[in-house]
């Protein structure tokens, strides 16, 4: 009986965008969260820009206010990745809790994302009562993994000494080494980061130092070896 009160009273409605660059799965996540009675989706974003335009928007309208109280955000967005728009509202102090949408249940991104700011990090592809527990727990102030996550977390804190070279990259030098790995050219890297070139090429060189490397195929062979990208 509390709980129906809880949930129905005004108070208790959790407001959230949604950050992702496909429509389609954006309308999923939408209709999900939408059927839960104490979640209400306020505004969609398909990249960072966007997201940025519509937080201003929100806060003008709302008088200055916090625009949302959970960011649902996809990790591998077109341009600047979801990486950096936690980076972003970690700098500037935001109280929105950040709920990191992955299409992969294990990701290598997730211990980053977490370490980042995120409060949350679920697969999109998972049940979807699945995420409204998460955008509910978040909202809470409380962290929200999933048990493979967790286990993930609990290997790094156990053994620091074994970590993998990959994991002493920067997030930049991380994307690039999965997209050079996924067989990307250095220029559609470039175009998809918004990047120039040359800077590509100098994530590329330290990415190959970091890792004892000397050429792409090696750079692909290990991501491989690491589950970076799929075989």
């Amino acid at each position: 009986m509390d709980r129906t009160l809880t949930t129905s009273h005004p108070h208790a409605m959790i407001r959230v965008i949604l950050c992702d660059d496909h429509a389609l799965i954006r309308r999923g996540i939408r209709d999900t969260l939408s059927d839960a009675p104490d979640i209400r989706v306020i505004g969609e974003a398909g990249d960072y820009g966007e997201l940025r335009a519509l937080m201003r928007t929100l806060s003008a309208d709302g008088g200055g206010d916090t625009p949302c109280d959970v960011l649902v955000l996809d990790i591998n967005l077109p341009g600047r990745s979801g990486l950096d728009a936690l980076h972003a509202l970690k700098d500037e102090g935001s109280p929105i809790k950040v709920l990191v949408v992955s299409m992969y249940p294990e990701d290598q991104y997730a211990i980053r994302a977490l370490r980042a700011g995120a409060y949350g990090y679920v697969n999109k592809g998972g049940d979807p009562q699945l995420l409204v527990q998460a955008v509910r727990t978040v909202s809470q102030g409380r962290k929200y993994v999933t048990p493979e996550i967790a286990q993930m977390l609990v290997e790094s804190l156990t053994a620091p000494a074994t970590e993998n070279p990959h994991e002493k990259l920067s997030d930049r030098e991380l994307q690039t080494l999965v997209m050079i790995a996924s067989g990307k050219r250095l220029a559609d890297i470039a175009e998809d980061l918004t990047l120039s070139p040359k800077t590509v090429s100098v994530y590329r060189a330290r990415v190959l130092e970091k890792l004892g490397l000397s050429n792409n195929a090696e750079l692909t062979v290990y991501a491989i070896r690491n589950g970076l990208v799929g075989g």
